[in-house]
């Protein structure tokens, strides 16, 4: 690798650059506590981690001692250095290492996998690799450990509960600084946290991943679906509804029970087997399926909200992020091969649409053919292609994701990117040659025979829950004024202005805002503070002078005191701020 491609923009260089992190992680671990076991440590996402089979539980205090621990074999500037062994070779160093879950992972090997180790100093790890040249290159004063938490061995939790550190590096500790900031940033705008402060949602101990909507909080969502809704009716979608819990031989007809039934919940109904639904697809085929269509008629947009239900591991589970239950914003699209490439290039258009207004920012991804996938592989190639084709003539700047795609078809997948330049993978757009045809779907052609529909699964907002849960860290809770629970609060100074206040308060009222009053007897300062603290875009803060000229002085979130004006003049301006989604 020349000296060129040394940067954090070479996605490769950065992957093995935090893949050495996690090996220096692991020796200092060894070094401090050598009866101790491992497991795996990948790069990740902003960092590395590593996970440790130890007889005690790692304290804040030990975590201190294993990072500056790294910092030493970063000094030592150990060069890394790659060997391969045969299989018996392989299980012999490791066995006498004590190392119980590499020979579980060597005997788990293919029969023709290349077994190689890299050594650094006197520690060695089983690893494909890559690594960097020398431990030098991570830097002592750009690593920090950031956590430890269980996880269970291979992800299964029929397996032992190991520890996993966490970690994080970066090149210069200016770049480790901000990436720290923004850690604590985040940690304030976690909409856990905000959700319960703003009285909008919340999930408790009787229903672990089964989130609770507020007041407030079904404003915020209510206001997104009506959005959503009128975005779809513009662009030609009718709405249906379908069963939450279906007859548990559809999911083996739709192939969901060879690939999902693990996350499945099932029921017994009339002494018939029935399953909560997972996804909303199935029943979107039943739906097509009531009548004959045309080709006259095609294509076919039809979108559902609706809620499903997946049996997620409790240590998944992350307020709103994850859940085992939510509403997914589907649709399905039914036409002929001939419409792929103008419904992709519409699809593309209206989730540009729906992220330019909440100003996100978004990167993209063509997943491909997966390992497990329905179908023939020629059919795979033909849909990808058709993907790529579109992506390539709307100039759309995206890279391939080998592999990922669902196991009915490939897919395009947008992750939107909010204001801490995190990623969240949300809308998706899957092409799917595999469900009509197993679902038998039909329309009458031009010519008076039956043929099959090409099909088109997607979201654009994702799940809402989970989507609510990004806009919230997103804003900070501070909504904007279409969104914002409530948007204006009227706040009389003393009781002689109460009646005054009332006024104004109805008359926004009556211009279908959502407006709240404080007639507490407090000081204005505090009402004006209480206000702040609950987001409130916009404050009407009235006294005697204001009554007397019949004016309202104005507070805007975020730049504090605009001036008294007429009333008809500030209903103007938050009206137009509304019309423009501000």
């Amino acid at each position: 690798m020349s000296e060129n491609l040394y940067t954090f923009e070479n996605e490769e260089y950065k992957d093995a650059y935090r893949h050495t992190a996690a090996h220096m992680l692991a020796q200092a671990v060894k070094r401090l506590f050598p009866d101790v076991k491992l497991a795996i440590g990948p790069s990740i996402t902003d960092g590395f981690y590593y996970d440790i089979d130890s007889p005690t539980p790692f304290t804040p205090t030990d975590l201190e001692a294993i990072e500056a621990e790294m910092r030493k074999i970063s000094k030592e500037k150990l060069p890394l250095e790659r060997f391969e062994l045969s299989r018996d070779e392989a299980l012999k160093l490791v066995s006498e290492q004590g190392e119980i879950y590499k020979v579980e992972l060597i005997n788990d090997l293919p029969e023709d996998a290349v077994i190689s180790f890299y050594k650094q100093g006197e520690f060695c790890d089983l690893c494909a690799g890559p690594h960097v040249d020398t431990t030098a290159r991570v830097k002592a004063n750009a690593l920090k450990l950031t956590g430890c938490t269980g996880a269970y061995w291979r992800g299964d939790a029929d397996n032992k509960m190991l520890q996993r550190i966490y970690g994080t590096c970066f090149m210069s500790k200016p770049e480790l600084e901000e990436h720290l900031r923004r850690i604590e940033e985040a940690k304030l705008r976690d909409h856990r946290k905000l959700g319960r402060e703003l009285d909008l949602f919340a999930l408790y101990e009787e229903g672990p991943g089964f989130p609770f909507f507020f007041p407030k909080g079904m404003v915020v969502r209510n206001e997104l679906v009506n959005f959503w809704r009128e975005e779809h009716r513009l662009a030609g979608y009718e709405e249906i509804s379908t069963p939450m819990i279906l007859n548990e031989q559809l999911w083996h007809r739709s192939g969901h029970w060879d690939h999902y039934k693990d996350n499945m919940y099932f029921s017994k109904i009339d002494d018939a087997d029935y399953a909560i639904k997972p996804m909303n697809c199935p029943g979107g085929m039943i739906a097509y399926k009531r009548r004959m269509w045309s080709y006259r008629e095609l294509p076919v947009r039809v979108a559902e909200l609706g809620t499903v239900h997946r049996h997620e591991l409790s240590g998944a589970l992350h307020g709103l992020m994850r859940v085992r239950c939510f509403t997914q914003d589907d649709a399905h699209l039914y036409m002929m091969p001939e419409h792929v490439p103008g419904e992709i290039a519409k699809l593309i258009d209206l989730v540009d649409r729906f992220y330019t207004v909440f100003g996100f920012e978004y990167r993209v991804e063509l997943s491909t053919r997966p390992e497990k996938f329905m179908g023939e592989i020629e059919t795979w190639d033909m849909a990808e292609k058709a993907l790529e084709d579109v992506l390539v003539e709307k100039n759309v700047n995206y890279r391939i994701n080998p592999a990922d795609g669902a196991f009915y078809g490939p897919k395009i997948d947008f992750h939107l990117i909010d204001c801490l330049g995190r990623s969240w993978q949300c809308a998706t757009l899957q092409l799917d040659f595999q469900m009509p045809e197993r679902f038998e779907l039909e329309y009458v052609g031009a010519d008076g025979e039956k043929h099959r529909p090409v099909m088109i699964h997607r979201t654009v907002l994702g799940s809402l829950e989970r989507f609510i849960a990004i806009l919230t860290e997103h804003y900070a809770g501070a909504f904007p004024l279409w969104l914002a629970p409530v948007q204006v609060m009227v706040m009389p100074i003393t009781d002689r202005t109460r009646d005054y206040a009332q006024t104004i308060a109805d008359k926004l009222f009556a211009a279908g805002f959502r407006v709240e009053t404080d007639f507490r007897s407090e000081k204005i300062g505090f009402k004006i503070r209480e206000a702040q603290m609950q987001k409130i875009p916009y404050m009407l803060v009235l006294g005697d002078k204001e009554a007397e000229d019949g004016l309202i002085t104005v507070r805007k979130r975020g730049e504090g005191d605009i001036g008294a004006m007429a009333f008809d003049e500030f209903l103007e301006k938050i009206t137009a701020e509304l019309k423009d989604k501000g």
